[in-house]
Protein backbone atom coordinates (compact mmCIF):
# COMPACT_ATOMS: atom_id res chain seq x y z
CA UNK A 1 0.00 0.00 0.00
CA UNK A 2 1.32 3.42 -0.93
CA UNK A 3 2.07 5.69 2.03
CA UNK A 4 0.30 8.95 1.20
CA UNK A 5 2.00 10.86 4.03
CA UNK A 6 5.40 9.86 2.72
CA UNK A 7 4.45 10.89 -0.82
CA UNK A 8 3.27 14.27 0.47
CA UNK A 9 6.55 14.76 2.35
CA UNK A 10 8.56 13.76 -0.72
CA UNK A 11 6.67 16.29 -2.86
CA UNK A 12 7.47 18.99 -0.30
CA UNK A 13 11.12 17.95 -0.43
CA UNK A 14 11.07 18.03 -4.24
CA UNK A 15 9.75 21.60 -4.10
CA UNK A 16 12.39 22.60 -1.55
CA UNK A 17 15.18 21.10 -3.65
CA UNK A 18 13.89 22.77 -6.81
CA UNK A 19 13.84 26.11 -4.99
CA UNK A 20 17.43 25.59 -3.83
CA UNK A 21 18.43 24.85 -7.42
CA UNK A 22 16.52 27.95 -8.55
CA UNK A 23 14.29 25.81 -10.77
CA UNK A 24 11.01 26.69 -9.02
CA UNK A 25 9.12 29.34 -10.96
CA UNK A 26 6.68 31.87 -9.56
CA UNK A 27 4.67 32.23 -12.76
CA UNK A 28 3.10 29.27 -14.49
CA UNK A 29 3.49 28.60 -18.19
CA UNK A 30 0.66 29.88 -20.41
CA UNK A 31 -2.53 27.79 -20.47
CA UNK A 32 -1.68 26.58 -23.98
CA UNK A 33 1.40 24.82 -22.57
CA UNK A 34 -0.87 22.50 -20.60
CA UNK A 35 -2.68 21.35 -23.74
CA UNK A 36 0.23 19.18 -24.85
CA UNK A 37 -0.50 15.55 -25.55
CA UNK A 38 3.15 14.49 -25.49
CA UNK A 39 4.90 12.81 -22.56
CA UNK A 40 6.24 15.29 -20.04
CA UNK A 41 4.75 18.06 -22.22
CA UNK A 42 8.20 18.22 -23.77
CA UNK A 43 6.95 20.25 -26.71
CA UNK A 44 5.60 23.07 -24.52
CA UNK A 45 7.58 23.01 -21.25
CA UNK A 46 11.01 22.27 -19.90
CA UNK A 47 11.20 19.18 -17.72
CA UNK A 48 11.60 21.31 -14.59
CA UNK A 49 8.45 23.26 -15.52
CA UNK A 50 6.56 20.00 -16.07
CA UNK A 51 7.86 18.68 -12.74
CA UNK A 52 6.58 21.75 -10.90
CA UNK A 53 3.37 22.61 -12.71
CA UNK A 54 2.15 19.15 -13.70
CA UNK A 55 3.77 16.40 -11.63
CA UNK A 56 3.96 18.08 -8.22
CA UNK A 57 0.70 19.99 -8.65
CA UNK A 58 -1.32 17.00 -9.84
CA UNK A 59 0.05 14.57 -7.28
CA UNK A 60 -0.65 17.08 -4.52
CA UNK A 61 -4.23 17.39 -5.75
CA UNK A 62 -4.61 13.60 -5.84
CA UNK A 63 -3.19 13.21 -2.35
CA UNK A 64 -5.09 16.09 -0.76
CA UNK A 65 -8.35 14.97 -2.34
CA UNK A 66 -7.81 11.34 -1.32
CA UNK A 67 -8.21 10.36 -4.97
CA UNK A 68 -6.90 7.05 -6.35
CA UNK A 69 -3.23 7.10 -7.28
CA UNK A 70 -1.80 5.74 -10.51
CA UNK A 71 -0.52 2.16 -10.35
CA UNK A 72 3.05 3.18 -11.20
CA UNK A 73 5.34 6.17 -11.39
CA UNK A 74 8.64 6.40 -13.26
CA UNK A 75 9.68 10.03 -13.38
CA UNK A 76 13.27 9.62 -12.09
CA UNK A 77 14.65 8.20 -15.39
CA UNK A 78 13.43 11.29 -17.24
CA UNK A 79 14.99 13.52 -14.58
CA UNK A 80 18.31 11.69 -14.98
CA UNK A 81 18.19 12.20 -18.73
CA UNK A 82 17.18 15.87 -18.49
CA UNK A 83 19.78 16.91 -15.93
CA UNK A 84 22.75 14.93 -17.28
CA UNK A 85 23.83 17.67 -19.68
CA UNK A 86 22.89 20.67 -17.55
CA UNK A 87 25.25 22.46 -15.22
CA UNK A 88 23.02 21.76 -12.23
CA UNK A 89 23.87 19.39 -9.40
CA UNK A 90 20.52 17.62 -9.39
CA UNK A 91 21.53 14.35 -7.69
CA UNK A 92 19.55 15.12 -4.51
CA UNK A 93 16.47 16.00 -6.57
CA UNK A 94 16.82 12.84 -8.66
CA UNK A 95 17.21 10.84 -5.46
CA UNK A 96 13.93 12.23 -4.15
CA UNK A 97 12.21 11.31 -7.40
CA UNK A 98 13.63 7.78 -7.18
CA UNK A 99 12.22 7.47 -3.67
CA UNK A 100 8.87 8.75 -4.93
CA UNK A 101 8.86 6.24 -7.80
CA UNK A 102 9.80 3.42 -5.42
CA UNK A 103 6.59 3.94 -3.45
CA UNK A 104 4.71 2.49 -6.42
CA UNK A 105 6.75 -0.71 -6.78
Amino acid sequence: MTDRRLLTALLTNVETEMRELELWEEQSPPPSAFASELPFFYDTMTFSQWLQWVFVARFRALLEGQHPLPPSCEVAPMAEEYFKDLEVYADPLIGLLRRFDAQFD
